[in-house]
């Protein structure tokens, strides 16, 4: 009658992967060339590496179209 096999509805048994979270070096030399090129002060190297610098003002975003 029908020639697809028939497919179980239970939970299947597949492993998850763990998910393995690397510590970032900010200070790597990478890092450094990266800030280098993309920051034009040190208030703005602090922001983008996640410390915002006190009194600054916030970003305005752009309206999306």
């Amino acid at each position: 009658k029908s020639s697809k096999p028939k497919r179980g509805k239970g939970k299947s048994s597949k492993k998850k992967a763990k998910v393995v979270v690397k510590e970032v070096d900010v200070l790597s030399p990478a890092a450094m060339l990266n800030a280098y090129y993309i920051c034009h002060n040190a208030p703005a190297c602090l922001e983008l590496r996640g410390f915002p610098w006190p009194g600054s003002p916030k970003k305005k975003r752009k309206k999306g179209k």
